[in-house]
C-alpha cells in the first residue's frame, strides 16, 4: 500500500481520474481485504496467537490509514485533479466520489497544521488499540461466566429445548448437570422463562455489569474513548463527536438526531406508561395484591405471561415450524422472486468451520454476482450477536467486474438431540434483517469501491436491512417455508394469527429501549464528552462518572428502576468496540426504520411479492451505493421524503388505538 501511494503521489504528467481517483482506491484495495478477512477471522475464530498478531498490526494499518488523510502530497494530487479540466466531464458517480473525497480529507484533517496532523494521528491510534481492548474485553468477560445447574427444579419454566442445549453445554465442557451463559441462545431464555427469580436476578446481573471488573473491566476505557473523541471532533473544527460522525450523514448534525429521538419518545411515553402499568397489574392479579413490585429482571418474564395470557400464545411453540435450513430457504426464494437472483451451493469453498455454509448468488443472466458464507451457531471463539460482514466489495465498470464476497452470521441454538437447528420467531427476524444487508451489498453495481455496496450513510444503511424483516410477518411468505420439522405440516393459520396479534404487544417498551440507547449514545458524545453543566454526575473518577450518567439517562427510559450497579454500555460494543462504528449514530437504527416502515407501504399496495416493486427497489436503493445522496435514492423508489408516522402506525403508537 505504501508503494503504490508513493506512486501515486510522485507521479508526472498530467492527473485523471484514472490515474489519481482509481489510483487512491487502488492504494488500499488490497490491504482493506486483507484486514477484513483478518478482524472477520479474528471474531469469528480467534485463538491467542490470531488475537495477538491482529493487536500487533491493528494500530500499524490504522495508522497507516490516518495518515492518508493527513498526507498533504495526497491531498494536493486530488485537489489538482478536481480543478483540472478533466474532471468537469466526469460522470454524476465520479463527481459525486471526487467532492465527498475533498470534504473527507477536510473532515479528517487534512488542513491541520503539522502538530495538529500529528496529535490527530496519535488520537487515531489511541482509539485503534483502546477500542479493540473494550471489544477483547466483552468477548472474554461474556465466556468467563457460566452458570451451572444441577438441580433440576431449578429449571422450572424454561423450555425442553433450552434444557437440551443446557444440557449439551454442560455435556462438552465435561461438567454434570445443565450449562448456561451469556450468549444470547441462553441468556435470554433463562430471563424470559425460568421461574426461580433468584437465577434471574443473577444472570441480569451478571450480563448488565459484564465487563466492569477485573482483568475486563472497560469502565476506563469508556471514559478515555469519549474523551479523545471529543479531543478529536474539537481538533478537526467540530463542535462535538456527534457533529463530527454526522456530517456526511442524513441526519448531519447531533441536534437533528436528538429532536428526531425526542420526537418519538413523547409520541411513545403514554404508551409506555400505560403498559408498564398494565404490567405491574397484571403480576397483582396473577399473585396477588401483597406480590412485590417488578424488578429489572422480571420485565420479561412477567411480560411473557401476559403475553401468553392476552394472546394464548407461546413464542416458542413456533420453533419446530423454524428449523434454520428451511428459514434459509425462504430468504433465497424471495430474493429470487423480488431481485430476480439465484442462489446455489457454492461447491468447494473452503470455511473456517466445519459448520459453515457457502453460497453464491447469481443474476437473472447467470452472471455470478458474489458469494457467502452462513455462519450462524455459536463458538467460543466466536463473538457474540448477528451481523452481515462484507469481506470484499466489488467494483462494476465494462472492463472489470469482481465478485462480491460477504458473511452471514449469528448465534442460533446449533442442532441437537437429532433435530435440526431450531429458530424461534425473533431470530428468524433477525435472519432476514442480515440477509437484507447481505442483498444491498451482493446487489451493488457501482463504479467506485469505497461507494459501493453498504458503504453508505450509517442512518441510511439500515434500510435495506429493516424492510427484510416485513416478510416475516407476512402470512403467505411464511407458510411457504414454515414446515414442522417433524410431520411437514406447514405453520397452521390459528398459531400464525396469534403471533400476528401479539406483534405489538408492548411496542412502546421496544421503543423506548431503543429510543433510550440512542439519546444515552448521543448525550454521552455532546453533553457529556463537553463537561457540560448538570452532565458531570456524583462518582470519584472519570470511569465512576460515566457509568452513573449512563444509568440516570437510561433510567428515563426504563420500565424499572435501575440498580446503582446498572452498567450495561460497558458491554454496548456497538459504541465502543471500534473507533466509530455506531458511536454517535445508534439513532440511525429509529431513523432507518421510519424510513423502513415507510417505504414498505409501497409492497404494501402494490403487492409483496411483486416483482416490479422489487426491481425498482433493487435499480433504485440496492444497488445503488452512496452513488447518489440517499434522499434522492429514497425519493426514487417513494417519489417523495419519509412520513415519520407510517412507523408509528405500525407499531401501534398513534393517539386514535390509545384511546382505544
Amino acid at each position: 500500500a505504501r508503494a503504490r501511494l508513493d506512486a501515486l503521489v510522485t507521479l508526472q504528467g498530467e492527473r485523471t481520474f484514472e490515474n489519481t481517483m482509481e489510483g487512491m482506491e487502488a492504494v488500499t484495495e488490497k490491504l482493506s481485504i486483507a484486514m477484513g478477512v483478518v478482524g472477520h477471522l479474528e471474531g469469528v475464530a480467534t485463538t491467542p496467537a490470531l488475537r495477538e498478531a491482529y493487536n500487533h498490526v491493528q494500530p500499524i494499518v490504522s495508522a497507516f490509514y490516518t495518515g492518508l488523510t493527513l498526507d498533504a502530497r495526497l491531498y494536493a494530487a486530488v485537489k489538482a485533479f478536481a480543478s483540472s479540466a478533466n474532471a468537469k466531464s466526469l460522470s454524476p458517480t465520479r463527481r459525486r466520489f471526487v467532492d465527498k473525497t475533498l470534504a473527507d480529507f477536510r473532515r479528517q484533517g487534512a488542513e491541520l497544521d503539522a502538530a495538529g496532523k500529528t496529535r490527530l494521528e496519535a488520537l487515531d491510534v489511541e482509539l485503534t488499540n483502546l477500542t479493540v481492548r473494550y471489544s477483547q474485553n466483552v468477548l472474554d468477560s461474556t465466556n468467563a461466566f457460566e452458570l451451572v445447574i444441577t438441580d433440576e427444579a431449578e429449571l422450572s419454566g424454561l423450555p425442553e429445548g433450552v434444557r437440551v442445549g443446557a444440557r449439551a453445554s454442560a455435556e462438552a465442557k465435561g461438567v454434570a448437570g445443565y450449562r448456561f451463559t451469556l450468549q444470547a441462545p441462553s441468556y435470554i431464555p433463562l430471563v424470559t422463562y425460568a421461574d426461580s427469580a433468584k437465577i434471574r436476578e443473577k444472570v441480569w446481573r451478571a450480563y448488565n455489569t459484564r465487563a466492569t471488573s477485573g482483568d475486563f473491566d472497560n469502565r476506563t476505557l469508556i471514559a478515555k474513548i469519549l474523551e479523545l473523541r471529543h479531543e478529536k471532533a474539537k481538533l478537526l473544527g467540530f463542535g462535538d463527536f456527534a457533529d463530527l460522525v454526522l456530517d456526511d450523514r442524513m441526519a448531519k448534525t447531533g441536534k437533528v438526531a436528538s429532536d428526531f429521538i425526542e420526537r418519538l419518545r413523547v409520541q411513545t411515553e403514554p404508551f409506555f406508561v400505560a403498559e408498564n402499568q398494565h404490567l405491574a397489574a397484571f403480576r397483582k392479579e396473577l399473585e396477588g395484591g401483597d406480590a412485590p413490585n417488578l424488578n429489572p429482571w422480571d420485565v420479561s418474564y412477567y411480560a411473557e405471561k401476559q403475553r401468553v395470557a392476552l394472546y394464548d400464545f407461546d413464542d416458542e411453540a413456533l420453533r419446530p415450524y423454524f428449523s434454520a435450513e428451511a428459514v434459509l430457504g425462504g430468504l433465497f426464494k424471495i430474493a429470487n422472486t423480488l431481485y430476480g437472483v439465484a442462489i446455489t451451493p457454492w461447491d468447494g469453498a473452503t470455511t473456517w468451520d466445519e459448520k459453515v455454509r457457502p453460497y453464491k448468488v447469481l443474476d437473472r443472466d447467470g452472471h455470478w454476482l458474489g458469494s457467502f458464507y452462513v455462519d450462524i451457531y455459536p463458538r467460543e471463539t466466536k463473538r457474540d450477536g448477528a451481523w452481515m460482514d462484507g469481506l470484499i466489495t466489488g467494483v462494476w465498470q465494462d472492463d472489470r467486474k469482481l465478485k462480491h464476497l460477504e458473511v452471514l452470521a449469528a448465534n442460533v441454538a446449533p442442532p441437537q438431540a437429532g433435530k435440526p437447528a431450531l429458530l424461534n420467531h425473533r431470530e428468524v427476524e433477525t435472519m432476514f434483517h442480515e440477509f437484507g444487508h447481505l442483498m444491498h451489498h451482493v446487489l451493488s453495481k457501482v463504479e467506485v469501491r469505497s461507494m459501493a455496496g453498504t458503504n453508505v450513510a450509517w442512518d441510511f444503511v439500515e434500510l435495506p436491512s429493516m424492510i427484510m424483516e416485513n416478510w416475516a410477518w407476512d402470512k403467505a411468505t411464511l407458510q411457504s417455508f414454515a414446515r414442522h420439522y417433524e410431520t411437514g405440516e406447514t405453520l397452521p393459520d390459528e398459531l400464525l394469527e396469534k403471533m400476528r396479534r401479539a406483534k405489538n404487544f408492548r411496542a412502546a417498551n421496544g421503543m423506548m429501549r431503543q429510543l433510550g440507547f440512542s439519546a444515552m449514545d448521543l448525550a454521552l458524545h455532546t453533553h457529556y464528552a463537553a463537561g457540560l453543566p448538570g452532565a458531570i454526575t456524583t462518582g470519584e473518577n472519570a470511569e465512576t462518572r460515566v457509568m452513573h450518567y449512563a444509568r440516570d439517562l437510561m433510567a428515563h427510559y426504563s420500565p424499572i428502576e435501575l440498580p446503582e450497579s446498572y452498567a450495561m454500555i460497558a458491554g454496548f460494543s456497538h459504541l465502543f468496540s471500534s473507533p466509530v462504528g455506531y458511536a454517535a449514530g445508534y439513532y440511525s437504527y429509529k431513523w432507518a426504520e421510519v424510513l423502513d416502515a415507510d417505504a414498505f407501504t409501497r409492497f404494501q399496495s402494490e403487492g409483496l411479492l411483486n416483482e416490479g416493486a422489487g426491481r425498482h427497489f433493487r435499480e433504485s436503493i440496492l444497488s445503488k451505493g452512496d452513488s447518489q445522496d440517499p434522499m434522492d435514492l429514497y425519493r426514487a423508489f417513494m417519489g417523495r421524503e419519509p412520513d415519520e408516522t407510517a412507523l408509528l402506525r405500525r407499531s401501534g403508537l398513534i393517539e386514535k388505538q390509545l384511546t382505544a
